[in-house]
C-alpha cells in the first residue's frame, strides 16, 4: 500500500472505525486505540486491495477483531468503564433518544442493529462480519427492534 493510498483510506474510513470501537468497547480511550492499532494494520498489509468495498469490509473484521482482543485482556476485566463518553450529536431530540436506546441494547442485538443501521451494512454483510448466518441476523435484528420499540414506549 502505497502511503498515498493509505492516507486517502484512513480519511475514508478512521470515523467508521473509531465508532465501530466506541460501539463495541464503550470507552473512548480504549476505542482510540484500538483504532489505531486498526490503521497500523492497515498500514503494514502488503496485499492490495481488490477494491473499496473489500477495504471495508477488511477494515470491520479487523476492528471487530481487535475490540474482541482487547475486551478479553486482563487490564479490562479488572478496570471500571468511564460513566462519561463522547456520544455522537444528533440535530433532534429525538434521534439522539433512539441512538441512547440503541447503545442500551444487549451487544448480542446491538451490534447488529448499529452495523445495519449506522453503517449501512446489508443483512449478509453483517451476517459475514459477525461470523453468524443471515437468517441469525435478520432474527437478531427483529428482536433487537421490539426490544428497542418496548424500551422507547417506557419512555
Amino acid at each position: 500500500m502505497t502511503e498515498r493510498d493509505f492516507t486517502a483510506a484512513a480519511e475514508r474510513y478512521l470515523d467508521m472505525v473509531y465508532r465501530l470501537a466506541l460501539n463495541c468497547l464503550r470507552v473512548p480511550a480504549d476505542a482510540e486505540d484500538a483504532a489505531q492499532t486498526v490503521m497500523l494494520r492497515l498500514w503494514q498489509r502488503a496485499e492490495p486491495f481488490s477494491n473499496d468495498d473489500h477495504l471495508r469490509h477488511w477494515l470491520v473484521r479487523v476492528t471487530l477483531n481487535v475490540c474482541k482482543d482487547a475486551a478479553r485482556s486482563p487490564w479490562r476485566r479488572r478496570m471500571v468503564p468511564l460513566e462519561h463518553c463522547r456520544e455522537p450529536v444528533f440535530d433532534t431530540p429525538e434521534h439522539q433518544a433512539l441512538y441512547a436506546g440503541v447503545m442500551a441494547l444487549p451487544a448480542k442485538y446491538r451490534l447488529p442493529l448499529y452495523l445495519y443501521y449506522y453503517e449501512g451494512c446489508t443483512v449478509a454483510e453483517v451476517g459475514e462480519l459477525l461470523g453468524l448466518k443471515p437468517s441469525t441476523v435478520q432474527t437478531r435484528l427483529a428482536r433487537a427492534r421490539e426490544k428497542l420499540k418496548a424500551q422507547l414506549k417506557e419512555e
